[in-house]
């Protein structure tokens, strides 16, 4: 984005609970509960398909920001309301109306600031997936350490639909995900369900909606009791064990992306899929 971009202040409000103090922070489409027990409960609400914008990108970076400098957040789990339509539903295209090449590095350039540094958080961070889980929406859980889905929630990487390049394939390959079935979802832009993807290993669990939040909070609450510089330590770690070969697949799809942006099938994917929405 443009140096002119100037990050928000999070609206920050507190009230009582009989027994205790809880703090909610909002930074624009995500809200931050921390409970007592250092658990930073993440809600990403932004009806009605929780679509990530460039602004949602913006409110992460802010949430990164916001949890690297409080030693109090000690684990991460992110859901969605339960009456969303989707856990994350992917891109919103309307950002993408009209989109030339330039115009989509500089996307890229600003987005690249952020994903990189919420997946470097040196805290625990879980992905309570209660809903679809679409393109970016894939991508962001493949991010989180853990990932707890339900089992009807929906799993796609579209992105072959609008003439463009997924960008999570280098991820999901670093994740070991089975190289045909990947090539499945990448060719096709279908959606699975997490049962029919459960095989890949993508998930720590996958259970009926309604245990999804309750599995990733009990998961967090278990990583969060362990003492925390020991725990930040793994953390940081596991990340360099992983290695940055993924990200530099992750920026080499994004050219080919940027390349193929301006092709007349790019605009009418796009078209016809705001056309349904």
């Amino acid at each position: 984005m443009s140096k002119s971009r100037k990050a928000t202040q999070p609206s920050v409000r507190r009230w009582e609970k009989p027994t205790d103090m809880t703090t909610t922070i909002e930074f624009g489409a995500l809200a931050v509960e921390l409970l007592d027990n250092g658990v930073a409960k993440v809600t990403f609400s932004r009806p009605p398909v929780n679509a990530f914008s460039i602004s949602v990108y913006e409110n992460l970076g802010q949430l990164t920001e916001w949890v690297e400098g409080n030693d109090d957040v000690r684990a991460i789990v992110i859901t969605a309301p339960d009456d969303a339509r989707a856990w994350c539903g992917g891109a919103d295209l309307n950002d993408f109306k009209g989109m030339t090449k330039e115009k989509r590095n500089e996307r890229y350039a600003f987005i690249n600031q952020q994903l990189p540094r919420f997946h470097a958080i040196d805290r625990p961070t879980i992905a309570a997936i209660n809903g679809a889980a679409i393109g970016i929406g894939m991508v962001l859980s493949s991010l989180c350490d853990f990932r707890v889905a339900a089992e009807d929630a929906k799993f796609a990487v579209p992105e072959v639909d609008y003439g463009l390049l997924s960008g999570g394939a280098g991820r999901f390959v670093a994740l070991r995900l089975p190289e045909p079935k990947l090539r499945e979802m990448l060719y096709t832009g279908r959606k699975f369900t997490a049962r029919e993807i459960e095989p890949t290993g993508f998930f720590n669990y996958v259970v009926p909606c309604e245990e999804v939040l309750p599995r990733a909070l009990a998961l967090a609450a278990e990583v969060a009791s362990k003492d925390s510089t020991i725990m930040r330590a793994r953390k940081r770690d596991s990340l360099l064990l992983e290695g940055s070969e993924w990200f530099d697949a992750y920026l080499r799809a994004q050219q080919g992306s940027a390349n193929l942006v301006e092709r007349p099938a790019s605009h009418a994917g796009v078209e016809k899929a705001l056309g349904k929405a």
